[in-house]
């Protein structure tokens, strides 16, 4: 696989040692922080790598924590992300930037998934540098959060209570909306008080990933992810091969290359 940044998954660390594999079905798809070569960033949406059902959308992210002395410190982006018929995988990773300075989110990093071929690219713009690696192991499997059931951790100290708040349309698109509340008893989380934290979000199954998802816990303040422009027609076949003018950086072991 290629290198994946080490994930602080706050809440959902938690969740993954108490609650059943079907209980938490949706827990772990997005939201939630990480940490690579000292830096913080923000987890997404995940998008996995379904066949025959393309799409292209703009991705907003807003991320706002409190400060100690009341209001928000909020940081956002957007950007693009498609997925073609066979599955594969156009992402790209964009800065966040303070809300209401209207500077545009610097573009980080190009990443391409081909789980046909089982190779990732990922290009960094500024070298222009594109490294290969293979993708190994099983596809991740789909998202059912219509299996999720309200449910109490095995200790005991906290508690899911899991709404399914009906059908809808959203971004032109058939979505089911749901919601988790999770209730942390003193002691779940090192927290000396009771504590709450609750996600909302409106999963297309046609599609296999939310459209909309909202984190909002006490240790990472509340994350607002949205897509838009969001269509379902082919995307151009060009987004799905590593840029002009980039050098490509085998990464791949010996084993793997064809």
């Amino acid at each position: 696989m290629p290198p994946r940044v080490f994930r602080a998954v706050l809440l959902a660390l938690v969740l993954a040692a108490t609650f059943s594999a079907t209980a938490r079905a949706q827990d772990e798809l997005d939201g939630g922080v990480s940490y690579a070569a000292g830096q913080e960033f923000l987890e997404s949406v995940f998008f996995p790598p379904i066949k025959h059902a393309p799409f292209s959308l703009i991705l907003t992210a807003e991320w706002a924590r409190p400060i100690r002395n009341g209001g928000n410190f909020t940081m956002v982006n957007a950007r693009p992300i498609m997925r073609d018929s066979q599955g594969r995988i156009y992402m790209e990773r964009r800065l966040l930037q303070p809300k209401g300075t209207n500077r545009p989110s610097p573009l980080s990093m190009i990443q391409l998934a081909d789980t046909v071929a089982r190779t990732f690219y990922q290009c960094d713009p500024k070298p222009k540098i594109c490294e290969l690696f293979s993708i190994t192991g099983a596809d991740p499997a789909p998202a059912h959060p219509e299996l999720t059931t309200s449910a109490k951790s095995k200790d005991g100290k906290v508690y899911r209570l899991h709404e399914d708040l009906g059908k809808q349309f959203f971004a032109g698109v058939p979505v089911h909306f749901y919601r988790d509340t999770f209730t942390y008893q003193p002691g779940a989380l090192g927290n000396d008080l009771p504590a709450t934290s609750v996600r909302e979000f409106r999963f297309s199954e046609d599609l296999g990933f939310n459209v909309t998802s909202i984190v909002d816990n006490p240790q990472v303040g509340r994350q607002t992810f949205t897509a838009t422009e969001l269509t379902t027609t082919e995307p151009d076949p060009r987004f799905f091969l590593p840029p002009e003018g980039y050098t490509i950086v085998d990464k791949r072991k010996p084993s793997a290359k064809p």
